[in-house]
């Protein structure tokens, strides 16, 4: 064997064996270094202990500086917004007046009719058309007139008006002012929208609204001076709704005996005029009328008329209403307004089986009357007409959901929270079967009989029908009762039992 050979073989392994000790030697090295930075890299940094060293801590780390940066310029406009609007709102508040008007109360209508009259309310560009919501008669919301619909066609259809937009704003002058009008609308849990009208006058004086609200009060009654309105509750709280408006009918339209249309008119406007005469003498300023007799003699007529004549609206009191009871009633008899009509139709028939005292059904009542509602009641029977008949004919449910009891109505009529001011009407056809609690004075102060018509009443109600144009003639037998029934001033006392 090569002895070169031999030398090279023996002297490998020897060299792999150095260079393979210099190799882990190298990679320990390098393994020692990496621990010792990452023991370095591991020691805990010192946290800032007061604001500005945390600070500085903070601006020291790039990304958190640029985050810093946006928080406060964010911060900075959302300040000087906030600014900006409590000093526009402040501003307008001082020069600026606002006034906002509900489609519930009475002055939505009366601004709804002022801004219809006005020129500028044609130049308007948006507009809502309507053909229901406000009684506007005369209005100049109206659309359609003899020139665009023949005139059978207009009374068979409603009116068409234009009423402002919602949710636009117009812009007018008054009386050198600028203002600005806008209208909205809402709903609420029970469907029922409601719409608000918003007026905002560039003035710093009140005057001005005064004066805008007192024009608009004035051209609606001017507008409606022959109109009464007609009121009702509305759902089971004390608030009142008007449902229709009537024509004034005129007093001479109602033909009655003589004397009977001038007493109950005179009587109504000598308490009107009382007010100081009550308070020195302590005694309530309400006056109650109870009008009875035969269907169809006149007793809801006159009522309408003498409510024309006075110039007061009428508040209907129905005492069968469904859910009604001594609480609701006492809240409603409460609300009317000082200076109105109230109207309590058919009294005697508003609850089933009469008038009780107490929720249990038990009718206390005088013995010495027994015997005479009793008469009363058969004698009363034969008068009724169909009509009436219908109206006492209620279903029992009904019935059962009427809760009113006599003590209840005579603490609503006259008890310390009864309203004070307002004319009381109660009608029936069966008087005798009314509690003497109930039509004592200071409840009914006047009581008037209406009775079949009489001769005199039969002439006038021809010439009325077949000759209006002729002159009226008086005739000995004004108060005759010949052939048509006796005159309605019979019967008992017209101040009432005491």
């Amino acid at each position: 064997m090569d002895p070169l050979f031999q030398l090279t073989s023996a002297a490998l392994p020897t060299m792999l064996m150095l260079l393979n000790n210099s190799v882990e030697t190298t990679n320990l090295s390098a393994q020692n270094d990496t621990l010792m930075n990452v023991t370095v890299d591991a020691t805990p940094l010192k946290m800032p202990t007061d604001f500005p060293s945390l600070f500085t801590f903070i601006y020291s780390i790039s990304a958190l500086r640029d985050y810093l940066k946006l928080i406060m310029l964010g911060g900075a406009f959302e300040t000087l917004r906030r600014l900006y609007s409590a000093s526009y709102r402040n501003l307008m508040d001082r020069l600026f007046i606002t006034a906002t008007f509900e489609s519930e109360d009475a002055s939505y209508e009366w601004m709804m009719f002022w801004l219809s009259s006005l020129p500028q309310f044609h130049q308007f560009r948006k507009f809502s058309v309507s053909t229901s919501g406000l009684s506007l008669e005369n209005s100049a919301l109206e659309v359609v007139n003899g020139r665009l619909m023949n005139e059978g066609l207009r009374r068979r259809t409603r009116p068409i008006r234009y009423l402002p937009s919602y949710a636009s704003s117009y812009w007018m002058w008054y009386k050198g002012r600028y203002v600005t009008i806008s209208r909205t609308k809402e709903g609420n849990r029970w469907n029922s929208d409601k719409s608000t009208l918003q007026i905002t006058i560039f003035s710093r004086e009140r005057f001005i609204l005064d004066s805008l609200i007192l024009e608009a009060r004035q051209n609606w009654l001017s507008a409606r001076s022959d109109k009464i309105d007609i009121f009702a509750s509305e759902g089971y709280g004390p608030d009142w709704s008007r449902v229709t408006s009537r024509s004034k009918r005129p007093l001479n339209s109602i033909i009655l005996d003589d004397g009977i249309r001038d007493f109950l008119l005179e009587d109504a406007r000598d308490f009107m005029k009382s007010r100081q005469w009550y308070a020195d003498r302590g005694i309530p300023f309400r006056r109650g009328y109870l009008l009875y007799g035969a269907p169809g003699s006149g007793k809801t007529s006159i009522i309408h008329s003498l409510a024309g004549e006075l110039g007061l609206n009428i508040y209907i009191i129905s005492l069968s209403k469904t859910g009604l009871d001594d609480n609701s009633l006492n809240s409603l008899i409460s609300s009317l307004p000082e200076h109105c009509i109230a109207i309590m139709e058919d009294i005697d028939a508003a609850f089933t089986h009469g008038l009780t005292r107490d929720r249990t059904g038990a009718e206390l009542e005088d013995p010495r009357n027994r015997d005479l509602r009793r008469r009363g009641r058969r004698s009363s029977e034969d008068d009724f007409d169909d009509d009436q008949e219908q109206g006492r004919g209620r279903s029992k449910s009904e019935a059962k959901d009427t809760r009113i009891t006599l003590s209840g109505l005579l603490n609503a009529l006259d008890g310390v929270s009864a309203q004070e001011g307002r004319l009381l009407f109660a009608t029936t056809n069966r008087y005798h079967s009314l509690d003497s609690a109930l039509i004592r004075p200071g409840r009914m102060d006047i009581h008037l009989e209406f009775r079949l018509a009489s001769q005199y009443q039969a002439r006038e109600l021809y010439k009325r029908f077949y000759f209006p144009d002729a002159p009226g003639e008086v005739d000995d037998e004004a108060s005759s009762d010949s052939g048509y029934g006796t005159p309605m001033m019979n019967g008992p006392d017209p101040i009432g039992p005491d």
